[in-house]
């Protein structure tokens, strides 16, 4: 099975405001990420949030510091062996469609799924971000997840409700 870290880092990375913070910090260490993205403080402080909770940045004494090394523990994370039966649905990770019959479907929701911790909630934008990993129409994938029982919505708010623990 996929390592959930995989798609949350890979929907960090695609993510403009993200991306130039991180970018920041590792070229720029030490220096006001304010001035070195060019983003606002309010920007910069919801990026580093995520990038905190995504493994990507650490708070470091006063300041803030990449963890270049969350990349190599992913690649040897990647499993060696083809996934199975999810093949015919996933190139390099990535859903090359979504499956219209209902019990390939659901395979894949399952697998999607396991990015999502049990117990913990997400405000869309960061469901939106995991999913995006997985396949551009992030909001057909998220909608399927909750119309299956995979993810449950209230009030902007998800959490995993279903799929293989």
């Amino acid at each position: 099975m996929i390592d959930k870290r995989i798609p949350r880092v890979l929907g960090l990375l695609g993510q403009e405001d993200t991306l130039r913070v991180l970018s920041g910090l590792v070229l720029h260490p030490g220096e006001p990420l304010g001035q070195v993205t060019g983003l606002g403080p309010d920007e910069v402080a919801r990026a580093l949030g995520r990038l905190e909770r995504g493994g990507l940045a650490v708070r470091d004494g006063d300041g803030w510091r990449a963890r270049p090394e969350v990349f190599r523990d992913l690649l040897r994370a990647v499993p060696a062996e083809p996934a199975g039966p999810l093949d015919a649905f996933l190139v390099d990770g990535r859903l090359v469609s979504i499956p219209t019959k209902r019990a390939k479907r659901l395979m894949v929701l399952d697998y999607v799924s396991q990015v999502f911790e049990v117990g913990t909630r997400y405000p869309e934008k960061e469901v939106d971000v995991a999913l995006r990993a997985f396949h551009d129409d992030h909001a057909a994938l998220r909608r399927h997840l909750v119309d299956e029982g995979f993810l449950t919505r209230e009030d902007g708010v998800y959490w995993r409700s279903g799929g293989t623990v």
